[in-house]
């Protein structure tokens, strides 16, 4: 029988764009997680598709809802947001989009590049997905409990959900300033891993540590969507980055991570927008490594205590991606949140 919703209740978000043998991995994951018909299971897409949608619809567990974006490739192949046939090529060089006159000539990126669709997307995604859930639907406008994000190429834990409540527990004793709690890390599993570190960092929040199975409360998103307008013209098409920058840039204070040092959410996803050409797209091998190492660890799982370690960040100058600078991404993105 699934549980009401409340405020104690997690809202689970999975930003999904079209690879469905990654999402059947995650769904089944989150099939075996503790507390599971506890949470409410939103699945933002930037892509219709029936198969996937087949998916979503089979689900049972937990209540489920999906989101489309509106502003998708798919729904504008050959306009903005999508690629306008007019627009300039990712390497022209900006003497000959000068003479070309293609749209946004004038705009190159801080290395000289003009906009990828395909990559801008992702950012304008994440901003609009996170905007619509704390503000705008009716299930969750009012929530004050946690938000957790994931993407399809995840994979959690059974334990996740209940590591998440012990540690907001640790947090606010130990904690108060820390606002992000952390439960992923990016590093594939290739081989058993063990469970029994029980140990949690405190450090700053840094986009390549702490940007994966993170979950915050509103409060924490008011102080990012305070921050929109340096969020939507920053040059960098990352969404976990720009936030990195807003964070030493304009907040008041850093944002503060507690992050698993085991974590309880996995990258499965080798091959994907930033994957190398040479990497081996494994996923059966790397699922059975971690279902051997759940199986291995069952005794470690569910820990009653948490020992806190901290992490000095270096205050060093983050270098910005690019791929963020054409001026309609920027717009379009400040609408978004324009209320």
């Amino acid at each position: 029988m699934l549980e009401p919703i409340t405020n104690d209740s997690i809202i689970l978000i999975v930003q999904v764009h079209n690879r469905s043998e990654y999402l059947r991995h995650l769904i089944k994951s989150l099939s075996n997680a503790y507390n599971i018909s506890q949470t409410l299971l939103i699945f933002s897409h930037d892509y219709f598709d029936d198969e996937i949608n087949q998916i979503v619809n089979s689900i049972k567990f937990c209540r489920v809802l999906q989101i489309f974006f509106p502003h998708s490739i798919q729904l504008h192949p050959n306009e903005f947001p999508g690629t306008d046939p007019e627009d300039c090529v990712r390497d022209t060089n900006q003497d000959s989009a000068k003479v070309l006159k293609c749209k946004s000539y004038d705009s190159p990126d801080s290395f000289g590049h003009y906009r990828e669709a395909t990559f801008a997307q992702i950012k304008h995604h994440w901003w609009w997905k996170a905007d619509r859930i704390f503000e705008h639907l009716t299930v969750t406008k009012n929530h004050d409990g946690y938000f957790f994000f994931l993407e399809e190429d995840h994979y959690v834990a059974p334990d996740f959900l209940y590591m998440l409540k012990l540690m907001d527990n640790k947090a606010s004793e130990s904690c108060k300033k820390c606002n992000i709690l952390v439960l992923g890390k990016h590093k594939v599993p290739t081989s058993n891993i063990s469970f029994i570190n029980n140990d949690v960092i405190i450090s700053e929040w840094v986009s390549s540590k702490h940007n994966m199975g993170m979950a915050f409360k509103r409060n924490t998103w008011i102080k990012i969507k305070n921050c929109s307008k340096i969020f939507c013209t920053y040059d960098d098409y990352n969404w976990d980055w720009s936030i990195q920058h807003i964070s030493r840039k304009c907040m008041d204070k850093k944002l503060q991570a507690f992050s698993l040092s085991t974590p309880r959410v996995f990258h499965i996803g080798q091959c994907g927008t930033h994957t190398l050409n040479n990497v081996e797209c494994n996923v059966e091998g790397i699922i059975s490594n971690l279902v051997e190492s759940f199986q291995s660890s069952l005794d470690n799982f569910y820990p009653r205590t948490l020992n806190i370690g901290y992490e000095t960040i270096p205050d060093v100058i983050f270098r910005k991606n690019g791929g963020w600078s054409d001026k309609r991404d920027h717009l379009l993105c400040l609408n978004m949140t324009n209320d």
